[in-house]
């Protein structure tokens, strides 16, 4: 199955491709027609989404209207906060298909404005008594009692019977006649037409739905990112919206936020510890001099080797191997800052200044360094990432590698898009039911979108009538919604047993350097022997949680 075969504005990576399928799960948000506040079920111990409401229910937006408004306007929004790196997805798929799913809704919403103008607007009268009709029906069908929406039907056919009367015996008579009774029977027709255009539109909305996140191709059409003329600055300010999107994504810069771990890779599961003394291999001479950036070097040389082993037995994929500048905030910090100045380039601290925050930055105020070999698994929904850093305070040189996991998206994500039907009993086997398809578009979600149509071209209006969603701050797409690994077994499995070759890994090399240096081994051999033996058989704990 596939979508927009005319591909109208930036093309991406389609959601069949490779790791892929969490940024189409992701995607697949921006079509869905779910309430807002399902979002909430999403909600993880470190990062809530926030609903607020609005004035009037008629304007509430769906999960999907909310969601995609919500997105492009935080991550393409003039002015926007930094954001944070969406590890083991593509970002900028997410938000191409945002913005598609708001240009299919308008052009709906053209087509609905349309309607509304023409037959409510000029029947003003007419138009808000249905409201006023269909509001008192929504207020007593949200009640607790049972027979809450019987009696909303009653209502409604009540007032149907009373608009009958009203056109056989009108109290009106010449022109204003006329309009009375036109003002009863067009806003209906006009509902009508609008559950036509609002019924093709859910279907291409689910369509895509659907295709995402089974793997299809699903066409992205952003005409507005496409500078038709010399003059159309908005396009071209919605392309270095998309350039900058990319370049933070593949930023050096991670911020460390407490107990929420670095944020984007997960929380820190797990920490080992190699310190001892630099003690010279021979007591009559000094060590050789040298820098915590030659260990680092060594270690980053070896790592890029994991994939490589004494058997053909597959094992690791080749790992992402690179050097993190990482800067503390505080847990409920809102938002962040990146690096600035001379040594920052396109958001990637530059490798003279790594290498030198990694020398001199290593015991109080500052950014710190940290090398990361990562590996995105499980199709993207698994990212494993063991930070190592090497400190030498005094004569201690401590080697610390700590383990990082970021589990899959939530599942309210995977969810597909189900035809709507109700069980009702059978006529002559009353103990026995049968499901009967309902209409996709329900009376009251035409006339929530109808109300709504008109009101689109200026969000701060129609979010201040009828809410809006807001996003966890620090915001990143990947980790904002992401599960923890532990409960998936193989996951599990996974992220554990990356542990033991990289902590082995590590200590070969920074050992090896040290004895090229003239450095004593043999306490630092013992006590990674030691290390090596214990996480045999690794426990995953919130290591970043101190009882203290």
């Amino acid at each position: 199955m596939s979508f927009g075969t005319e591909w109208d504005g930036p093309q991406v990576p389609v959601s069949g491709d490779g790791q892929q399928a969490a940024t189409a799960a992701l995607a697949s948000a921006a079509y869905r027609d779910d309430k807002v506040v399902k979002i909430k079920e999403a909600d993880n111990e470190w990062h809530q989404s926030t609903v607020k409401p609005g004035r009037i229910r008629l304007f509430e937006p769906n999960l999907g209207e909310a969601f995609s408004r919500a997105v492009v306007d935080r991550m393409l929004g003039p002015g926007r906060k930094p954001l944070i790196q969406s590890f083991g997805s593509e970002p900028q798929f997410v938000v191409e298909h945002c913005l598609a799913a708001n240009n299919i809704r308008r052009e709906r919403d053209n087509r609905l404005t349309a309607v509304t103008v023409l037959c409510g607007l000029l029947f003003l009268p007419g138009l808000i008594a249905w409201l006023l009709v269909f509001q008192l029906r929504a207020f007593v069908a949200k009640r607790d009692d049972k027979r809450a929406g019987t009696l909303a039907t009653v209502l409604l056919l009540g007032v149907a019977v009373l608009a009958v009367l009203f056109l056989i015996r009108t109290p009106f008579s010449g022109f204003w006649a006329w309009y009375a009774r036109a003002a009863v029977v067009l806003p209906v027709i006009g509902w009508y037409v609008a559950k036509q255009i609002c019924e093709r539109t859910a279907k291409d909305l689910r369509a895509r739905w659907d295709g995402l996140l089974s793997g299809s191709s699903v066409g992205i059409k952003v005409p507005e990112a496409v500078p038709r003329g010399p003059n159309q600055t908005a396009a071209d300010a919605l392309r270095e919206s998309l350039a900058r999107l990319t370049a933070e994504q593949q930023s050096n810069s991670v911020f460390y936020a407490g107990p929420k771990g670095i944020l984007g890779m997960g929380t820190r599961w797990g920490s080992w510890q190699l310190a001892e003394d630099l003690v010279p291999a021979d007591p009559g001479r000094e060590i050789h001099p040298f820098r915590s950036w030659d260990v680092i070097r060594a270690i980053h040389d070896q790592l890029t080797l994991l994939e490589r082993g004494p058997l053909n037995t597959g094992g690791f994929p080749k790992p992402s191997v690179k050097h993190w500048i990482v800067t503390p905030i505080a847990e409920k910090a809102g938002a962040v800052s990146r690096p600035e100045g001379t040594d920052v380039e396109a958001f990637q601290v530059k490798p003279h200044a790594i290498q030198e925050i990694c020398n001199k930055q290593q015991f109080g105020k500052g950014d710190r360094h940290y090398l990361g070999v990562q590996w995105t698994l499980w199709d993207g929904q698994l990212v494993i990432t063991m930070m190592i850093t090497v400190t030498v305070l005094h004569e201690t040189l401590r080697i610390e590698v700590t383990g990082h996991a970021l589990g899959p998206v939530n599942g309210l994500f995977w969810s597909k898009p189900e035809a709507p039907t109700k069980e009702v009993s059978k006529t002559f086997k009353p103990w026995e039911t049968r499901k009967v398809s309902l209409p996709l578009m329900t009376t009251d979600e035409v006339v929530r979108l109808a109300v709504r149509a008109p009101l689109t071209w200026y969000p701060p209006l129609l979010n201040w009538l009828g809410g809006s969603l807001g996003l966890p701050e620090p915001f990143g797409l990947r980790h904002a919604w992401a599960d923890q690994p532990w409960r998936h077994r193989f996951m599990a499995d996974d992220a554990l047993r990356a542990a033991t070759p990289v902590l082995r890994v590590v200590h070969s090399a920074a050992i090896k350097v040290l004895a090229e240096h003239g450095v004593d081994t043999e306490k630092f051999g013992s006590r990674s022997s030691a290390l090596s033996g214990a996480i045999q058989d690794p426990t995953p704990k919130k290591a970043d949680l101190y009882d203290a």
